[in-house]
């Protein structure tokens, strides 16, 4: 298997939303359900997680209320707002437009 990828710059915002789409998160929740999805292929950096999450803070795309997990820790529980299900949607749409452009371009065939 080859080595996990970095997440992109830019990228962990939107992956954050929409792990929160589930339901209410702590950091390490998030982590696992990104990870988990990504099957190996992404590494997500807990410094660059938390910075992600106080991002979508400040501009009120997510709510942070303390609670206690199963192991009987206290932690922060992030969920989406409704402003951060329109920049899902957005940034969403936007990913995938610049993906099938990427795609296509790299996907040319050369000429004979």
């Amino acid at each position: 298997m080859s080595e996990p990828l970095t997440v992109l710059r830019g990228t962990l915002d939107v992956l954050v939303l929409k792990a929160l789409t589930w339901g209410p998160m702590h950091g390490f929740e998030i982590t696992a359900w990104i990870e988990g999805r990504a099957t190996g292929n992404l590494d997500i950096i807990d410094s660059a997680l938390y910075q992600s999450l106080y991002r979508l803070e400040a501009r009120r795309a997510i709510n942070a209320d303390w609670g206690v997990t199963e192991n009987n820790r206290r932690a922060r529980y992030y969920s989406i707002t409704s402003v951060g299900r329109a920049e899902l949607r957005n940034e969403t749409a936007r990913w995938n437009r610049y993906a099938e452009t990427v795609t296509g371009i790299l996907n040319t065939p050369q000429p004979a």
